[in-house]
């Protein structure tokens, strides 16, 4: 497990979380969304940084891997893009929407529900 490092200039103001797909995935997914903040890479996974608790009430497709803290099973990630501002997130929804119709799985709102104690 490695924590993804955000460069020097960017502060995480909401705490950071990672969501990571596989590579197959990771050039439709940066192409398609609105807004990419930080987007980490090796060969085998992509790696977007979210707002800390971005998988509250949400159930993220498998193959999809929420990493909390931004500790992701990787080796050797690069930052392979950098956001257009000081804010290293992508928005969590609209990844969460990508994530789920490239995956073909319905999303799926937990109402309520907190996996947090």
């Amino acid at each position: 497990m490695v924590r993804l490092a955000l460069p020097a200039t960017i502060v995480p103001a909401l705490g950071c979380d990672a969501v990571g797909v596989p590579a197959r995935y990771g050039f439709r997914l940066l192409a398609r969304l609105p807004r990419n903040g930080c987007v980490f890479a090796d060969a085998d996974w992509w790696w977007w940084i979210v707002p800390a608790g971005s998988d509250q009430e949400l159930t993220w497709p498998l193959p999809a891997h929420y990493a909390e803290g931004a500790y992701v099973p990787a080796h050797r990630p690069r930052l392979i893009h950098w956001p257009d501002d000081d804010s290293p997130y992508t928005p969590p929804i609209p990844l969460y929407l990508m994530a789920c119709q490239l995956t073909g799985t319905a999303p799926l709102w937990r109402v309520g529900v907190s996996g947090r104690a």
